[in-house]
């Protein structure tokens, strides 16, 4: 995808955007290059300079609303000429015309650069970097009119959906505003008349007043208004056409809904939804609160990794997410946009369990208490997926039976019954994946054989098989990048071998390192709290992100602790119901 960089916060302290260039050239693998020079930077930062026009940019007021354009300063000129001579140089090696005029050692117009730059970065050969201070709208201008200026116009690219009356096969949509309406619902948003959902269309035309349906339930739904949104104002409109970005009132949806106005059943390409990894207990501080129902469905269809459940057993209702902070916003907005304050219970990893051997089981239920009585016999083995597919899903099931010792029609309820005991794991009762379960043979009974029983008897087959398969626990690794000044390094690899993490990768900037960038994967169960004392240990300067990787094998300890600890739940709750 075509793409502009921008360079943020140079208003503050330690801003670095030559660094930020040499990190998209070195570890993105972009063929970045400035097309903007600070003029100053922390809180000398008033404006940058054009290379491609060779103007200073100037923004002043308190929210950089007076833009005004003149000469380089002289101090700065030296710099704008060798940043534009890297410029000339980056586009040379992709464009032949740039490259041309380089060798000759002639200065290409501020036009001819502009439409060498805009053909490289729709080619992907060009990233050109951007930079100013968006909190006080300073260099927010020329990134817009870099958006106009480099990006591709919407007729430009190709975009694809698929068919869902065609086993999902992909189709090209046209930018036409006359072929059939093809639009994605990508942001909703609480507003003061009801839901706001921000509607994409990709094809065709969206009016007020029209009849589309929605591709995930196949409803018809009403558009009663369409606005434009500038921030948070917004402008009625009668229509949008392919390319526009509108906002439609009154129609309810999930983020990701692909919405067509009937004649056609395309869907665009779905985001992977990775499971939640980290769960809270949410309590609201006032029982009786409306609110709290409310946020928490909007949250969920908003966010398709946000989810919620009721707890069977505690009552609870548990919200689990992507990570600590994940949750943590939210909580945070429950209590500012829906005056519902919430107490938090203590965060439970998403740990699971599998099997690490292959095992073979050969289990039958049989059951007689007058009259018709249940069989069914079950014959296969279980075995591990490969460790690159524990986190994606990881349950597979497949009949190799010859022969009739198994009606077919009883196949899909013995894959029900392994389905439904996957999700407990004999451990310590967390969901099983990564494991194949192979039907081989079996056996039934003219008439006790029924799905229940042979429902019944992949789950007592599939309890066999995972206790002689060698069962361990799972934990989720997130991957982490840590960033503190070169000072603070051996103190934040220090706490990440605390957490019994595993140090991939560990570099500084170019030249005269100010900050160096760690990478490693650390388990989940070992993260919480990081933040606080990372900030202790770097004196604030340290960062951190985290995302989920996989899930790995616990360590033995690790995995007896959790097993006793399940042991000791259960048995309370066996005495307590005694």
């Amino acid at each position: 995808m075509p793409r502009l960089a921008f360079v943020n916060k140079l208003d503050r302290e330690g801003a670095d955007p030559d660094g930020v260039v040499a990190q998209l050239r070195g570890k993105l693998r972009l063929n970045a290059a400035a097309i903007q020079l600070p003029i100053g930077l922390s809180a000398d930062h008033t404006g940058v300079v054009d290379l491609v026009e060779n103007v200073a940019i100037t923004f002043d007021g308190d929210s950089g609303e007076k833009m005004s354009k003149g000469a380089i300063p002289p101090e700065l000129a030296e710099a704008a000429a060798a940043k534009r001579q890297a410029l000339l140089e980056a586009l040379a090696d992709v464009d032949d015309e740039i490259a041309d005029l380089f060798l000759a050692d002639e200065q290409p117009s501020a036009d001819v650069l502009k439409a060498a730059i805009r053909r490289q970065t729709i080619a992907n050969a060009f990233t050109p970097v951007l930079m100013g201070s968006a909190f006080k709208n300073k260099g927010v201008h020329p990134l817009l009119d870099a958006v106009v200026a480099y990006l591709p116009a919407p007729s430009e690219v190709e975009n694809t959906a698929l068919d869902l009356k065609d086993s999902e096969a992909p189709v090209a949509l046209s930018a036409s505003a006359s072929e059939p309406l093809v639009g994605l619902a990508f942001k909703l948003e609480e507003g003061r008349f009801g839901q706001l959902t921000y509607l994409r269309v990709y094809q065709g035309t969206l009016r007020r007043g029209d009849s589309i349906v929605s591709m995930a339930d196949g409803k018809r739904v009403r558009v009663p208004r369409i606005a434009r949104m500038h921030s948070n104002e917004m402008q009625d409109v009668e229509e949008g056409a392919a390319g526009d970005i509108v906002a439609m009132f009154g129609v309810e949806c999930a983020s990701g809904t692909t919405f067509t106005d009937g004649s056609v059943s395309y869907s665009m390409t779905s985001m992977f939804v990775p499971d939640p990894v980290v769960s809270l207990a949410l309590v609201p501080e006032s029982r009786n609160n409306p609110n709290f129902t409310k946020a928490l469905q909007r949250f969920s269809r908003e966010d398709p990794t946000f989810r919620v459940h009721n707890d069977d057993e505690s009552g609870q209702t548990i919200i689990s997410g992507m990570g600590e902070l994940h949750l943590e916003v939210y909580v945070e907005r429950m209590r500012r946009e829906y005056d519902c304050a919430c107490t938090t219970g203590q965060p439970k990893v998403a740990f699971r369990e599998t099997a690490s051997r292959r095992s073979e089981f050969g289990y039958t239920h049989k059951k007689q208490s007058g009259g018709s009585g249940q069989f069914g016999r079950v014959e296969g083995y279980i075995e591990p997926i490969e460790a690159d597919n524990l986190g994606a899903g990881g349950f597979e099931f497949e009949s190799h039976l010859v022969g009739s010792n198994i009606p077919p029609d009883f196949v899909p309820a013995i894959k029900k019954g392994f389905e439904e005991a996957i999700e407990k794991g004999p451990l310590a009762g967390y969901p099983v994946l990564g494991m194949r379960v192979v039907l081989k043979d079996g056996a039934a009974h003219a008439v006790d054989s029924n799905e229940i029983a042979f429902r019944l008897a992949a789950q007592g087959a599939f309890k066999q098989a995972m206790e002689k398969g060698a069962p361990q626990l799972l934990e989720p690794i997130m991957s982490v990048e840590v960033q503190v000044p070169v000072e603070f390094q051996g103190a934040a690899i220090g706490q990440i071998a605390q957490r019994k993490g595993t140090i991939n990768a560990s570099e500084g900037d170019d030249g005269d390192a100010q900050f160096v960038t760690i990478g490693a994967d650390v388990p989940l169960d070992n993260m919480f709290g990081y933040s606080a004392d990372l900030r202790g240990a770097t004196q604030g300067k340290g960062e951190y992100a985290m995302e989920y990787l996989k899930h790995s094998p616990v360590l033995r300890d690790k995995q007896d602790e959790i097993i006793k600890r399940h042991a000791e739940a259960l048995a309370a709750k066996r005495k307590a119901g005694d």
